[in-house]
């Protein structure tokens, strides 16, 4: 896939993480938005090295945007872990 549609399966999978995970969180919609493509990049590889499954076949792969909202998610919940503990420290 090109980077076009990893930017914009990121930008989708952010959102589905954000709503899945509702809470406040520290950064705006362009955290987000780049949460969402790292998460993407995160799911694929977990994907491939955990089940071994291609998860990045292609855009509109069903495993694909699985993978990218799941690594969504455990980025986001990694970043309100770190960036929560410094508003706090």
């Amino acid at each position: 896939m090109g980077i076009i549609a990893w930017i914009l399966i990121g930008l989708f999978a952010g959102i589905i993480a954000k709503v899945l995970m509702p809470g406040k969180d520290p950064g705006g919609i362009i955290v987000t938005i780049l949460i969402g493509i790292a998460g993407g990049l995160l799911g694929g590889w977990l994907g491939k090295v955990i089940f071994g499954i291609d998860s990045v076949d292609g855009f509109f792969e069903i495993s694909t945007w699985i993978a990218a909202i799941i690594g969504s998610m455990i980025l986001l919940a990694l970043y309100r872990l770190i960036a929560g503990n410094r508003r706090h420290a």
